[in-house]
């Protein structure tokens, strides 16, 4: 049977993994980011974001593949909620967590409750959850059905994110990736991987990122960081792609030592990503971040001592962040001048504890739905809206580039605010459809 594997607007890594089980397993597969069949017979939709599940053109789709009598089975981070997906799109089945040992005899043999790792209705209506799949072996397994046009791709910089591991150690409320694939590290084999990059660079692709959690964690054992393991990955890379070419973004402040530092200034674009997501340790011990302020001021400096430009991820509208919260996130970025700065309105991915905060936590108290009454009331913001915006500003204020907040950016920040904080309430109101009771 052919098959199609579908991952909307780009190319994920798991969506081209998904092709390759698929490839070796016997079977006719092409890879899309278009939601068109065609002559497939089978849909496998590769869903990377909550929004996806209310999208109505994706809704529309998996409708129209039904009605034409083919298959459709929707995975991907989605699936972590399969009644969420089962609920709003109604495909054949969802493949729960990690598909590789579950999607070639879906397609072979059709959904049966004897399959693990599926999800699906029965002919009343329930939902009928397997007993989960194994782990999917991570050391060694298929190449990426990789599409002529990776090299056109750009997700943030990089035509591809390639996965070098899987689990994360950390334990934070908002995020999905242990709770996915686990807190145990599971890291590749380093041949297989540089394989991989060479496949990836023959069909075009010439800047790549690491992807699977925090860089460092590569070849963790579960006590110390492996910086031997870690320097041969980067080293790897660089060989095949040139040190400018390769980044290694998403590091943890509590997860770096100088050998790796050194590797990641000789072996890639020279830049660190840290998830700061708040500059109050309030709102970090609520996230579960498991570090401090203070370390995140250390881990700055530590960085450029050695010669690194300084990224920051932050998080406003956390449902518990006060004004004074806010404030101290301000009085980070002012104080620490970060090179670039990422940020996002708190949205409450479902089945995390930030999910579950966000359903005890009341509209009228939620800043995602409080008006803005501070100096912004005239844009007609709620409060984290507001902060994302004012967050915005005050960023390019103080990085080490000026950067002039013209008429032109400021409108792109205030569509830009409105937009997440729009998207946060759609998921909000997700989640209270599912959970809310």
């Amino acid at each position: 049977m052919k098959t199609v594997v579908i991952s909307p607007e780009i190319a994920t890594y798991g969506a081209m993994l998904i092709g390759g089980v698929v490839r070796d397993a016997g079977h006719e597969v092409r890879l899309s980011t278009a939601l068109a069949a065609g002559d497939a017979g089978a849909v496998l939709l590769s869903l990377y974001s909550t929004q996806h599940l209310m999208d109505p053109a994706v809704k529309a789709f998996v409708a129209s593949v039904r009605e034409e009598g083919k298959r459709c089975y929707v995975g991907g981070p989605v699936s972590a909620y399969p009644e969420y997906v089962l609920g709003e799109l109604a495909p054949d089945a969802v493949v729960v967590g990690e598909g590789e040992e579950t999607v070639t005899r879906l397609l072979e043999d059709g959904v049966s409750p004897d399959l693990p790792g599926i999800a699906y209705l029965d002919a009343g209506g329930r939902t009928v959850l397997t007993p989960p799949a194994p782990p999917a072996p991570v050391r060694h397994r298929s190449m990426p059905l990789i599409p002529p046009t990776i090299g056109q791709q750009s997700v943030r910089g990089a035509n591809v994110y390639i996965e070098t591991h899987r689990g994360c150690t950390g334990a934070c409320t908002f995020c999905q990736v242990p709770r996915f694939f686990g807190r145990e590290i599971r890291s590749r084999d380093l041949d297989e991987v540089r394989a991989e990059a060479r496949a990836f660079k023959e069909m075009g692709v010439s800047r790549v990122s690491v992807s699977g959690g925090t860089g460092s964690l590569y070849g963790y054992d579960g006590t110390t960081i492996n910086n031997d393991a870690v320097i041969a990955l980067l080293e790897v890379l660089a060989e095949e792609f040139g040190p400018k070419n390769v980044s290694a973004p998403d590091i943890r402040v509590d997860a770096l030592t100088d050998e790796v530092l050194e590797a990641i200034k000789k072996y890639t674009i020279g830049w660190l990503f840290f998830g700061f997501e708040s500059g109050s340790d309030s709102v970090l011990r609520q996230m579960g971040k498991g570090v401090t302020v203070e370390q995140m001021h250390e881990a700055v400096a530590w960085s450029r001592q050695h010669g690194l430009k300084v990224a920051g991820c932050f998080i406003v509208g956390y449902p518990t962040e006060t004004p004074e919260d806010y404030e101290a996130t301000k009085a980070f970025v002012e104080e620490e001048m970060l090179d670039d700065v990422f940020i996002s309105v708190a949205e409450p991915i479902p089945k995390t504890p930030l999910a579950d905060l966000v359903l005890r936590t009341p509209h009228e108290e939620n800043p995602v739905y409080v008006p803005h009454a501070g100096e912004y009331h005239s844009l007609h913001l709620t409060e984290a809206e507001a902060r994302w915006f004012d967050l915005s500003m005050h960023a390019d204020m103080y990085k080490p580039l000026l950067h002039v907040v013209t008429d032109e950016v400021f409108n792109v920040y205030l569509t830009e605010a409105r937009k997440q904080g729009e998207d946060v309430r759609r998921v909000t109101g997700l989640i209270e459809k599912y959970d809310g009771a």
